[in-house]
């Protein structure tokens, strides 16, 4: 049986502590990504959000904000920019679009071929940038529609030129720090 959005808001009011994604009709429950990967997601967000905002290129949200996308699936990037152009106002739900870059973290339970899975389901429905940090080996995938991934480490600038022209990241300043 193949649910509908309705179905899933229906159960988002039953169980609100949960975290839901509707893929190909099923109910996907997310599970804590674990604080590391977390944490790597909100340094990403604090790099896109500190680089938008005071540009008004447009919106960054995070692992909350889901997006209805074209397939009728509604799934939820740990962290994403949509064009201002885009997306003019904040909607009080669901975005009904798919982002313009979408950034997965793998966490410790992740299995990265799922990510870069739901990079390129996101990356075929229209978004133009895919972005898959790996806090366990330090590196950063850059997935474009199309073509071959370009993989950075520390020490490489994290740049995404058509889409965010001027932005850059050290990548080593993605990862969690350790203190002494």
């Amino acid at each position: 049986m193949s649910l509908t959005i309705q179905d899933l808001e229906k159960v988002q009011q039953q169980f609100p502590e949960y975290r839901m994604e509707l893929v190909q009709g099923n109910i996907v429950v997310m599970s804590p990504s674990g604080y590391e990967s977390d944490e790597v997601a909100a340094s990403m967000i604090a790099q896109l959000y500190n680089w938008v905002k005071p540009r008004q290129l447009g919106r960054v949200a995070a692992s909350s904000a889901g997006f209805r996308l074209p397939n009728s699936d509604l799934r939820a990037p740990d962290a994403s920019f949509v064009l201002a152009a885009r997306l003019r106002r904040s909607p009080k739900s669901f975005a009904q679009l798919a982002p313009d870059l979408t950034v997965e973290v793998k966490s410790p339970n992740d299995d990265l071929e799922q990510l870069r899975a739901k990079i390129r389901e996101f990356l075929a429905l229209g978004t133009r940038v895919g972005i898959l940090l790996n806090p366990d080996d330090h590196t950063v995938e850059v997935l474009y529609s199309g073509k071959e991934p370009v993989v950075l480490h520390d020490g490489d600038l994290l740049t995404v030129p058509d889409l965010l022209p001027g932005w850059e990241v050290q990548i080593s300043d993605l990862w969690s720090p350790e203190f002494d």
